[in-house]
């Protein structure tokens, strides 16, 4: 393969690859709020494809179908797909449900190949396909069939993961996060040459702003550590609020993203309990694209996760790393495999193995202090963003593997951007 050495070599691009060949992508979540889903959609659209995703969403006032920037989207209008359910049964018969409204959905749209996120959503994905004699995409942006509440369910576990593994070597491609993942679903569910499409946004400058200072009404001199994305249980962010009551005066940590019950309750609860409202600040989401100018206003990444949540925890490698690496931000992380040997071997950040809230609070403060260590790891961040960790650059392995599975003649010819490795 080729490689890319510029990011400018990307965004001259002198004709589409791909001559309008038709794809649907499927969701079982709403697919504006997936940055993952939208970055990969965008991308095959400005390649020369037709994209319709087909998502599920839960409020009945949502419109059938709508156009997002020349994508299509149209939504399965199912609000009890929300609702959680500690009940087996009732699970699979939404799962069964959703699965089966999916399927009708996608035969009746015009599909040259099927791209599916997310295990949930890869049974009706395979019908369609199946149905219509068209390659099938698994893309999986965690560990699949890792989560909790899957794990509680030793017998519907052992179904699901033999389902899986049926699906998965009967897919035409299959996309994954990080090369622990990739390594595992090649080795435990037989997937074959599976592609690493990781987290990373697209290549942008982004200079130092004030915005989380201004919006908190802190002083210039508060030091800024930064939580963003959902605020759910697997983040293990209670441990940031327990570290808390440790910090050194002038540092604050903020949380940034969106809600999601009943963690929220549980941190705000916790909040309260240890008196630290004005140590631990929760900020709403932002919009994605505005999210990196946020983010720059910080003066320290967190992504200080439990390793021994899962295993998707300990191998992930989530889009909030990479956004602090093009935003300038060393990272403070707990040691999970891949990005622990990131931060290691590019010096952008610290590992803090401990789960001591002192402990992680004095990591906190020394590192947020150390204004010379900073300003190094913070060049390594924004080289390492731009050399290397961007969209620009991360897409070609995308455009690669829709190359092998649309056999038309511009398709398989070279990526028109792609230029000599240096």
């Amino acid at each position: 393969m080729t490689m890319l050495t510029d990011v400018s070599d990307v965004t001259a691009r002198p004709q589409p690859l791909f001559q309008g060949q038709r794809v649907v992508m499927l969701r079982f979540a709403p697919a504006a709020g997936d940055a993952r889903l939208w970055r990969t959609a965008t991308a095959l659209k400005q390649a020369g494809l037709q994209i319709t995703v087909v998502d599920i969403v839960g409020s009945p006032s949502s419109p059938p179908q709508e156009l997002r920037q020349g994508i299509t989207l149209k939504h399965i209008i199912m609000p009890a797909w929300f609702v959680s359910a500690r009940f087996k049964p009732w699970f699979l018969v939404k799962l069964l449900r959703a699965n089966v409204l999916a399927a009708l959905h996608l035969l009746r749209e015009e599909a040259d190949i099927y791209h599916s996120f997310v295990e949930h959503a890869l049974p009706a994905a395979y019908v369609a396909a199946k149905l219509r004699h068209k390659p099938l995409i698994f893309d999986s942006p965690e560990l699949p069939l890792s989560d909790r509440a899957v794990q509680r369910w030793p017998r519907l576990l052992a179904i699901a993961r033999r389902v899986l593994r049926y699906l998965i070597r009967r897919s035409q491609g299959v996309i994954a996060v990080s090369p622990p993942i990739v390594a595992f679903i090649e080795r435990e569910y037989g997937g074959q040459h599976v592609t690493l499409l990781r987290n990373v946004p697209p290549y942008r400058q982004v200079e130092r702003t004030n915005l989380l200072r201004e919006k908190l009404g802190l002083s210039p001199n508060v030091r800024i550590a930064l939580y963003q994305g959902n605020l759910q249980e697997n983040r293990g962010l209670d441990l940031l609020v327990r570290a808390a009551p440790f910090l050194e005066p002038d540092v604050v940590i903020v949380m940034l993203g969106a809600a999601r019950e009943p963690t929220h309750q549980k941190l705000k609860q916790l909040i309260g309990e240890l008196g630290v409202e004005e140590r631990v600040r929760l900020l709403p989401p932002v919009p994605y694209e505005e999210l990196l100018s946020w983010t720059a206003s910080a003066d320290l990444g967190l992504t200080l996760f439990p390793p021994d949540y899962s295993l998707s925890i300990r191998y992930c490698l989530p889009n909030k790393f990479f956004e602090y690496l093009m935003a300038g931000l060393p990272v403070l992380s707990s040691q999970l495999d891949v990005i622990a040997e990131l931060i290691r071997t590019h010096h952008v950040g610290v590992v803090e193995a401990s789960r001591d809230p002192a402990i992680v609070a004095a990591t906190i403060n020394r590192v947020i202090h150390d204004d010379k260590a900073l300003e190094e790891m913070r060049q390594n961040a924004l080289k390492l963003a731009k050399n290397e960790f961007n969209w620009n650059r991360e897409q070609v392995h995308l455009f690669e593997l829709y190359q092998a599975l649309l056999p038309t003649t511009l398709a398989s010819a070279p990526l028109p951007w792609s230029a000599q490795e240096g």
